[in-house]
């Protein structure tokens, strides 16, 4: 029989400031969603909910970086769930943690103390690989964390929508070719929508856009200067660096609505 500890994996992140334990099989904490944190305009006091959040990653490193901070955590996986409240434990931070599909029904985010108008910002990490394109894990927990089903975004967008108050932001990491699909789910009632690209290096595409974007507001789209995850050498870019280390992305300090 296998030690339950050998399955387990303690990870740092943030250079360290953030310290995540996690199952070695099925969907794992990786840059994606500290990239999504560091994108995540936050202040004191704001109530923040992490949609998608597995083990807990982009809303505890945003909880790290902006003190004072409530955080709110959803997860579909209880497993899931259960890690992400016992690494809030873990780190010293405090959050609430709520097994909920994202998907579901006003009444039940209401439900998980939820309500309509009541949280100022929301970021999140879809399930973005087209399941036509991209050959499904074996892994059941890993189909659900990175397959998309054709109304995965709006669905996860609608409900964003639906809890956060006017003026709130959201913000999310999607895969880069699927741009035109976030632009059409976050047509109706948001605005001031600002475009990261974020590309290997400077010789290659873009493989993530990080988007932000403003509940009700009137003010138009802009594009970002890019994020280069490398320099030409192969090493990691000094913003790369910088943000994977916990600091806020470019786009964040120019500032959000």
């Amino acid at each position: 029989m296998s030690d339950p500890e050998s399955e387990i994996t303690e990870d740092l992140f943030l250079n360290g400031k953030l310290r995540l334990r996690q199952p070695k099989r099925g969907h794992r904490a990786g840059h994606d969603a500290i990239l999504l944190a560091a994108a995540t305009p936050a202040r004191p006091g704001d109530r923040v909910a992490d949609f998608g959040a597995g083990v807990g990653t982009a809303g505890l490193a945003v909880a790290r970086r902006v003190g004072g901070v409530e955080c709110v955590l959803l997860e579909i996986d209880g497993a899931l769930a259960e890690w992400a409240r016992a690494n809030a434990v873990l780190n010293s931070l405090d959050a609430e943690v709520h097994t909920l599909d994202v998907t579901a029904s006003a009444g039940a985010f209401a439900a998980a103390g939820l309500a309509p108008d009541s949280v100022d910002v929301v970021l999140m990490n879809p399930p973005f690989n087209d399941g036509s394109r991209h050959r499904s894990s074996p892994d059941v927990q890993r189909q659900v964390a990175h397959i998309a089903g054709e109304d995965t975004l709006s669905q996860w967008v609608h409900a964003a929508r639906r809890i956060l108050k006017p003026g709130g932001s959201l913000t999310l990491i999607w895969r880069a070719e699927g741009l035109a699909d976030v632009l059409a789910a976050l047509a109706r009632g948001f605005g001031g929508i600002k475009v990261l690209p974020v590309h290997p290096d400077a010789s290659k595409p873009a493989i993530r856009v990080l988007v932000s974007a403003i509940k009700g507001s009137g003010a138009p789209m802009s594009i970002r200067r890019s994020l280069l995850l490398s320099d030409g050498d192969g090493s990691a870019s000094a913003e790369a660096n910088a943000a994977l280390g916990g600091q806020a992305i470019t786009f964040v300090e120019e500032g959000i609505g």
